[in-house]
């Protein structure tokens, strides 16, 4: 009966029952050295279930990312004229000989196609097996791994080989070697009960030249709210359309729960006209949005209460994606869920109408992704981008270092098997095709010390950086932390936004929170509301937006405040210093919403610039 049921699932296949060719000996697909914090404690329980998530090759991703690029890049005639989600499915998908020699190596393992899953390009294979049969499959040894700072654990493996006839078939198998703890921005509550009173609410207004009226209360060098943000951002008297088709969402993961009561609290104190409000709460891969006030999330109700406050009354969406470490393999779950952010990415993309300004606040060290993990979910992003959609990220709040907020603390020592002193960037923020925001504190704007910064160890120099960058790397002492960063790898953040002492609701309380958690939201808001003024002018959502705000950068400096005080420490060093132009701490600097929005409410194909003295037609 078995050799039948094997023989029913080859037909289902589309191919005849074809094992791995007799002699086709298993090869390293991969190797890491184990990772610096993780101790190995006891081999995997052989009936732990895990979910293998197979990526096929994407042969035709160079012809996406140049579609990309045109529809992101201002001066191209291509501007805004994103692709559809089944034409970027089609451009990213395998050869069918791939697919077909995939399923032949599942199938000689008795796996039939019931057994597994494919995404709508079918470049990823997703299937649950049990450790005994994975080993097997990966001719390997997982083990469980324990975090010695954290407790955490994971079962993992430090190498894994496939047949020789799979390689070129196959861009990477996790989870094997990713021991990422994918984790949310540092939040810290600085005042607990409620903010107390600020004694310079008489004072006279602050001035700036760039904020709406040329002032920013006073106030708001103590407290940050929606109405200091927009002011500060030259953002007063913008309400955008609800019935436009835009729309905003924000991530939330590992327990993270947006708390609905927080919200009316929220928006009763800051922004009246949106007592009523509410927002779309999707469930990914199980995830839940517990209303208990116990259980409100801090990470969760600052990106809800300001990305969507100054958005409102933008219809907003909050994504919740189950998955919370620590996993316990003693209580053998069925399945290993550390790392819910795939599970997001996967649900975006087959999601038809996503909203097009997505903020995220979660991210891991760069040198606890394998590369190629690295790069197929940088992948991912360049596809929302063509296809309209603008994701920004916190680039972290441990300065030039690995996270740890205090600089004393970093041990900033490189996963490479050297043990050497590196900054450590962080990832996804480092990928090329996402937006990664910095911080600023008080008015006028500095950077704050734990603004994130840095350069990629994975990714090269994008082109839109090449000007910028450039001129920033030139103004450093020759000698300047020599070693301890890559000059060639694509540079953070991109910008910044301010990134602390912001007035949140947690739990029926009012906090004060810092970190590029706030930064993050609050720019994709400003984001958010550009795209709304072209949605209502007829022009189509931002997307990627990198290539526009580099070459704005460029040619008019007047739309970011750029910031040339402070710097970010970290790895026993004072960090790199903001500085004229753009710089590793705050980027091209903060948003000025109103000469932004009368940039990029022009139809930029026909317009005519003048640059460096130069008439230039777009």
């Amino acid at each position: 009966m078995r050799s039948l049921a094997v023989y029913l699932a080859a037909l289902a296949f589309g191919s005849a029952v074809l094992a791995a060719p007799k002699g086709c000996a298993h090869k390293v697909k991969e190797t890491v050295v184990p990772p610096r914090g993780w101790t190995k404690a006891a081999p995997a329980p052989a009936d732990h279930t895990i979910e293998l998530r197979i990526g096929l090759p994407q042969p035709n991703f160079a012809e996406l990312e140049r579609h990309l690029y045109e529809v992101s890049n201002p001066f191209h005639e291509r501007y805004g004229a994103h692709l559809t989600k089944e034409e970027v499915e089609a451009l990213i998908a395998p050869h069918p000989e791939s697919i077909q020699v995939v399923d032949e190596w599942l199938l000689s393992h008795g796996l039939s196609p019931e057994d597994l899953s494919r995404s709508p390009a079918q470049d990823w294979v997703k299937i649950e097996v049990p450790v005994r049969l994975a080993e097997k499959m990966l001719d390997t040894e997982y083990h469980v791994w324990v975090h010695e700072a954290s407790g955490e654990s994971l079962v993992r493996t430090t190498s894994y080989s496939l047949p020789e006839n799979l390689h070129e078939h196959v861009d990477l198998v996790q989870p094997t070697t990713l021991f990422s703890t994918f984790k949310k921005m540092r939040s810290t509550a600085r005042f607990s009960k409620t903010t107390p009173p600020v004694p310079v609410a008489s004072a006279p207004p602050i001035s700036d030249p760039t904020a709406s009226g040329g002032k920013v209360d006073a106030s708001c060098n103590e407290t940050i709210t929606i109405t200091c943000l927009k002011q500060l951002y030259n953002a007063v008297g913008f309400t955008p359309s609800s019935k436009n088709g835009n729309k905003i969402g924000v991530t939330g993961y590992l327990g993270q729960f947006a708390n609905l009561a927080d919200f009316e609290l929220f928006n009763e104190d800051q922004l009246p006209e949106a007592a009523n409000a509410t927002f779309n709460v999707v469930s990914v891969n199980g995830g839940q949005n517990d209303q208990d006030p116990d259980d409100a999330g801090d990470e969760a109700d600052l990106d809800v209460q300001f990305a969507f406050g100054l958005t409102f009354p933008t219809p907003a969406t909050f994504f919740t994606t189950a998955g919370s470490p620590p996993f316990i393999p003693d209580e053998l779950t069925t399945s290993n869920s550390n790392e819910p952010y795939t599970e997001w990415l996967d649900f975006i993309l087959e999601d038809p109408n996503p909203p097009q300004t997505i903020s995220t606040s979660y991210a891991d060290d760069e040198q606890t992704v394998p590369v190629s993990f690295a790069q197929r979910v940088c992948n991912g992003f360049a596809q929302l981008g063509a296809r309209g959609v603008s994701l920004t990220f916190s680039s972290g709040d441990g300065g030039v270092g690995d996270g740890d907020p205090d600089p004393a603390t970093q041990e900033c020592i490189s996963n490479d098997g050297r043990n050497v002193t590196r900054f450590i960037p962080l990832f996804p923020p480092s990928c090329p095709f996402v937006t990664a925001v910095g911080g600023t504190i008080h008015i006028p704007e500095t950077a704050v010390d734990f603004s994130g910064g840095g350069f990629s160890n994975v990714f090269a120099r994008p082109a839109y950086q090449d000007i910028l960058v450039p001129e920033f790397l030139s103004k450093l002492a020759p000698g300047t932390f020599e070693g301890l960063f890559n000059p060639n790898g694509r540079a953070i953040p991109d910008v910044a936004a301010q990134a602390d002492l912001f007035k949140v609701f947690i739990g029926g309380e009012a906090f004060l929170i810092g970190g590029t958690s706030a930064a993050s939201p609050t720019f994709a808001g400003i984001v958010s509301l550009l795209n709304g003024a072209r949605i209502s002018s007829g022009l189509p959502p931002l997307g990627f937006l990198n290539p526009l705000i580099y070459a704005i950068g460029a040619i008019d400096p007047s739309a970011f405040n750029d910031i040339t005080v402070g710097n970010n420490p970290g790895c026993g060093t004072q960090g790199f210093n903001a500085t004229k132009g753009w710089d590793a701490v705050t980027g091209l600097g903060t948003p000025n919403f109103g000469r932004l929005k009368e940039i990029v409410t022009l139809d930029f194909i026909g317009l005519e610039l003048n640059i460096g003295g130069t008439s230039v037609t777009l």
